[in-house]
């Protein structure tokens, strides 16, 4: 399926989790005490807040891995090699001094 392991179930629990607070936005607007701005409250708090947090969390092993890998090809010579270009070497024939 080309997921990395454990991502799937990390989304499974954010889908259930999300659930969850939506129900209790819905419970606490039709609640007799309940008002709108509780229910969004809730949605912010409980929802939205923790599972930004969670998900950039667990993102973080992939977000090194990139800079690694960008880092990485960033080194590398344009033409793919590790070796620096034959202009950058110390010429070897000995320029010619002429007398003035």
């Amino acid at each position: 399926m080309g997921h990395v392991r454990g991502v799937a179930p990390m989304y499974l629990v954010l889908l259930a989790w999300g659930y969850v607070v939506v129900m209790m936005a819905i419970a606490e607007t039709m609640s007799p005490n309940g008002t709108l701005l509780g229910a969004l409250l809730t949605l912010l708090l409980y929802g939205v807040g923790p599972m930004a947090l969670v998900v950039y969390l667990a993102g973080t092993p992939l977000r090194r891995k990139a800079r690694r890998r960008a880092e990485a090809s960033a080194s590398a010579a344009p033409d793919g090699r590790c070796e620096p270009p034959a202009a950058a070497e110390a010429p070897r024939i000995t320029p010619v001094r002429e007398e003035p």
